[in-house]
């Protein structure tokens, strides 16, 4: 057994072949390009029970060697992932079940009938793939770069691989993350943690596959920079997979939640105050700026437009064919790794990023309440949307972490919020003007009634 640590990226047919003559792995490239063949069989029962468990079993050959592998649970945190990997050497392609003992088989499925296991898809590819040194200061790293091109096949339907796969062999994982930064900045690179059997689950059963999001549960004890970090990598990871699966198969519902995931991230990092100097956010906030800039206004225009609907598709590979994403990415990623937010700050920040979240959020909360003003936009609606900022900070930390404070009507008071977001982000167009103007009264009115609003603007 041992643990595989590996970033994976998505990349078109042109963009390997660029890395191959990249600049960057020609100079750090100590075992030359070599090239083989793997041929993989995946297997699950028909019920899907390693699915399920997240397990994925599978026969490759690789020239004349069969190789068994069972790889287990891990954990995937926006692109790089670790899981458990048991290996066994075969005589002949056909899965030996006897090597499937309790030394390697989840307990979950420990009553799992073994010979219910059948072959389900394949994923046949060519690899090229070196060795490439990628020195820390004096720490030693080695990252195997694979260059992967061929197909997943489930039954008749099937999808093209391509993608650049960084496995770390010797060093530290943010290794990955630095060279794969260095990469996008020339080269479009999408950061993509589904993984080649997923996508064969996904050809599978099209219809009934769901996509499965990062999630974090927040303790009221714990300290705010653990509390931001994990909501940070959580929607930057919801945002990769998103924007894959978006990419597959162009269900609107799935830009929709891009953006808000965009917009979230966006938000939770200006809620940090001095736990997070501006300057160590700027580069942050100046990207999802950018990105917000182009895609909120067409999601809200598309959300009454079918034929923006119909187009979006196709605008959204345009950006994936730039290298914006996989740059905001990667940099993100290795922002979040290094935990930049915290290297500037002195005094009172760092008590705040050390603050116990339960404490802190109840105080921010209180402050973004009073600052909204509520009875002066009952008095002025034509101005709600000036507070959108405000209200989503609110917002965000109410998604994610209300189960830390004890308040009354709290869910509910969650969701009078995002109504009163939705009307305050509606333009006011002549026609419906007068409507719109008594909703945001109406709806500002019923959040006051609000017990544990009431009880945020005395925190």
């Amino acid at each position: 057994m041992h643990k595989e640590t590996e970033l994976k990226l998505r990349a078109s047919r042109e963009t390997l072949a660029a890395l191959r003559e990249h600049p960057l792995l020609k100079k750090r490239n100590k075992s030359g390009w070599q090239t083989r063949e793997l041929l993989n069989q995946y297997f699950d029962t028909p019920a899907r029970d390693l699915s399920a468990a997240r397990v994925a079993l599978r026969l490759r050959r690789d020239g004349e060697v069969i190789i068994q592998t069972l790889k287990c649970r891990g954990q995937s945190v926006a692109g790089l992932s670790e899981r458990n990997e048991f290996e066994w050497q075969l005589d002949k392609v056909k899965l030996d079940l006897k090597k499937l003992d309790a030394s390697c088989w989840p307990e979950q499925l420990a009553e799992l009938d073994k010979k219910t296991i059948k072959p389900l898809f394949t994923t046949d590819f060519t690899r090229e793939y070196a060795e490439i040194a990628w020195g820390r200061g004096k720490a030693k790293v080695v990252i195997e770069a694979a260059l992967d091109q061929g197909f997943v096949v489930a039954g008749k339907r099937k999808e093209e691989i391509c993608e650049l796969e960084l496995e770390l062999r010797e060093g530290a994982p943010e290794a990955l993350l630095e060279l794969a930064a260095e990469l996008s900045a020339s080269l479009a690179l999408m950061p993509c943690d589904i993984s080649k059997a997923e996508r064969g689950y996904r050809l599978l059963e099209p219809d009934s596959y769901e996509l499965d999001l990062p999630s974090t549960e927040l303790d009221a004890e714990m300290a705010l920079d653990d509390a931001f970090a994990a909501l940070a990598w959580q929607l930057l990871g919801s945002s990769q997979r998103l924007a894959e699966q978006y990419r597959h198969n162009g269900h609107w519902r799935l830009l929709q939640d891009w953006v808000r995931s965009l917009a979230e991230l966006r938000a939770l990092t200006a809620s940090l105050g001095q736990a997070a100097p501006r300057p160590t956010t700027r580069a942050l906030r100046a990207s999802l700026d950018a990105l917000l800039e182009d895609w909120r206004p067409l999601v809200q225009a598309g959300n009454d437009d079918e034929d923006i609907r119909r187009a979006a598709p196709e605008q959204f590979a345009e950006e994936l064919e730039d290298v914006r994403w996989g740059q905001f990415s990667l940099e993100t990623a290795r922002w979040l790794s290094a935990r930049a937010w915290t290297s500037e700050r002195k005094g009172r920040g760092e008590r705040q990023g050390k603050a116990q979240l339960a404490s802190w959020l109840h105080h921010l909360l209180g402050e973004e309440s009073r600052a909204l003003k509520l009875p002066l936009y009952v008095q002025r609606p034509e101005d709600l949307a000036e507070q959108l900022p405000r209200l989503e900070s609110i917002q965000v930390w109410m998604h994610h972490a209300r189960q830390v404070l004890d308040l009354p009507q709290l869910d509910r008071l969650y969701g009078e919020l995002n109504k009163l977001h939705q009307l305050a982000e509606q333009p006011l167009l002549e026609e419906h003007k007068d409507a719109l103007l008594e909703d945001r009264i109406e709806q500002a009115r019923a959040i006051e009634q609000n017990r544990a609003w009431k009880h945020l603007l005395k925190a």
